[in-house]
């Protein structure tokens, strides 16, 4: 079912990030998202994450799976923000079974595989029939990685400044919206490149991801497929945040 996955995940890296707000080409940014301190903390230093065992198509098993690894991420972005004195909390998780779900963000969106919501801190994974006929590949791992970068940049201040939408222009939202989606694909990449000796995976395994992500659809909102995939790869080598500084990108890079 490779196919169908190629839609779906780009729903996925798409997932709905209920802020308001997004983000143009226009003036200079402010320092909380060009100089944040989430930037010089160096290498995330959480380098062993154990894997749940999951059965193909089975919902309990992937919930499973995604609560250790909400553990590891919570563990490894803990120590990350400690490093700068940024004061850390647990975003809250679901898991639901099918889209329109309420959330404190409104209703759970069709074309998102996952959410996260800045109103109670909550992120909200859909086990639908797609993503758990391929659960034994990364995608798992990917999404719930890129919707606790948003975590991570709500902890670090840097959603309160694109959340507030008064005065921009529509091109300026946008351009605040792919640069906010494709720096949480990029702190996904780097969580995943900083665990990825300790889950016994092929190599093949995370270049699958890429691909796919290279392969999915462009969106004014989170950015062109090849960036998406570059920025997960960025990541993945750097294995630290400092490499997610989409704020500073070029126009090209974060188109």
């Amino acid at each position: 079912m490779r196919t169908p996955i190629l839609a779906l995940i780009s729903g996925a890296l798409a997932s709905v990030l209920f802020t308001g707000a997004a983000h143009a080409a226009a003036p200079a940014y402010s320092p909380v998202l060009t100089d944040n301190p989430i930037y010089k903390t160096g290498a995330l230093e959480l380098k062993e994450c154990d894997e749940q065992p999951v059965t193909t198509g089975n919902l309990d098993d992937a919930r499973v799976y995604l609560e250790f690894l909400l553990d590891c991420l919570n563990e490894s972005w803990s120590r990350q923000l400690a490093k700068k004195n940024i004061p850390f909390s647990k975003p809250g998780f679901e898991v639901i079974a099918k889209p329109g779900a309420r959330t404190a963000c409104g209703r759970f969106p069709e074309a998102a595989q996952a959410i996260y919501c800045t109103k109670n801190k909550k992120i909200t994974f859909l086990l639908d029939e797609g993503i758990l006929e391929e659960s034994f590949e990364l995608f798992l791992m990917q999404v719930l990685a890129h919707e606790y970068g948003h975590h991570i940049q709500q902890l670090t201040g840097m959603l309160k400044v694109v959340d507030t939408v008064k005065g921009k222009s529509k091109n300026r939202i946008l351009d605040e919206s792919r640069r906010v989606e494709l720096q949480a694909e990029c702190m996904s990449g780097a969580f995943i490149g900083s665990v990825w000796n300790s889950l016994g995976r092929r190599e093949f395994d995370f270049k699958y991801v890429v691909k796919v992500a290279e392969a999915g659809y462009d969106y004014k909102s989170h950015g062109k497929a090849k960036n998406i995939g570059w920025w997960l790869k960025h990541g993945f080598d750097a294995e630290s945040p400092s490499a997610c500084n989409t704020w500073t990108a070029s126009k090209s890079r974060v188109a």
